[in-house]
């Protein structure tokens, strides 16, 4: 990282408070050093040598703010990212799933839609599909529009196909998207199940109940009271006895309600609400 991009902490406080007051995002909670050398990083691509033209650009240019707000929050993602997780959702989730007569999944800080894409493969793949409500959230409006589009990088394919079938998958991947030019589209089946939807964890409230809330690479970001709150706001939207996913490097072990869950799968992070 260039040096002349770099903040101060004073500064990067200016900067929380300047874009909750103008925007609206609360970013107070979020990991310091992490947003630290994302908002240094938005600087260095803009090419911003002081914290003054960065304020200057967020209060007056709003289609910078929305630039901003999408580099500052981007997420990586992929499909069926880590696919022992996936494989442990059809042997240990799945089948209880199954015992529901509509099933409500949340999958909090989606990105661009490939984990939920994944999630609704599997459950086609179980019969579950058709009686499952998805329901997708993120921060940002233009994570949100990339993900209801369905829009993949034909040159990822080939990945995400090896971890569709390393996470179980048996049915040949191309059955699930459209080649279009450099990209696959994922089939209108798939993207109609899906409500996507604009929600953000560090102020928002429960929306509904669920039996499975996946959270995974999210929190990360946050800093230790966020994923508390966070972690409150799953437990209160999960019906009793319903599912928590998180990331692989994720935990529940600092939260004040880690009691209130039981580990499914430690090595996948899968979590059970206890009644």
């Amino acid at each position: 990282m260039d040096s002349q991009t770099q903040l101060t902490a004073e500064e990067l406080n200016e900067i929380i408070q300047l874009i909750y007051t103008q925007h609206g995002y609360d970013f107070s909670d979020y990991a310091r050093s992490s947003l630290l050398r994302r908002v240094a990083r938005c600087m260095a691509i803009a090419e911003f040598k002081t914290s003054y033209e960065l304020k200057y650009h967020l209060i007056n240019d709003k289609s910078f703010f929305a630039w901003f707000l999408e580099t500052l929050t981007v997420n990586v993602t992929e499909m069926f990212r880590d696919p022992i997780f996936y494989k442990e959702l059809r042997e240990k989730v799945i089948p209880t799933l199954a015992s529901y007569p509509i099933i409500k999944v949340w999958h909090a800080g989606c990105a661009t839609g490939e984990e939920v894409y994944s999630m609704a493969i599997l459950l086609q793949e179980a019969g579950l599909l058709s009686r499952t409500k998805m329901y997708a959230t993120d921060l940002n409006p233009v994570n949100l529009e990339r993900a209801r589009q369905g829009i993949i990088p034909l040159k990822q394919i080939k990945e995400y196909t090896t971890n569709y079938i390393k996470s179980g998958g048996k049915n040949d991947f191309s059955a699930y998207y459209t080649a279009q030019y450099d990209n696959a589209i994922i089939h209108k089946e798939y993207r109609e199940e899906v409500v996507f939807a604009r929600h953000n964890l560090a102020v928002d409230q429960v929306f509904n109940e669920f039996q499975l809330i996946c959270c995974r690479n999210v929190m990360i970001y946050f800093n230790q009271e966020l994923q508390n709150r966070a972690v409150h706001l799953f437990h209160d939207s999960l019906s009793p006895l319903g599912y928590l996913a998180i990331g692989i490097k994720e935990s529940l072990l600092f939260t004040d309600i880690k009691e209130q869950f039981e580990a499914i799968s430690p090595l996948a992070r899968i979590y059970r609400r206890k009644k």
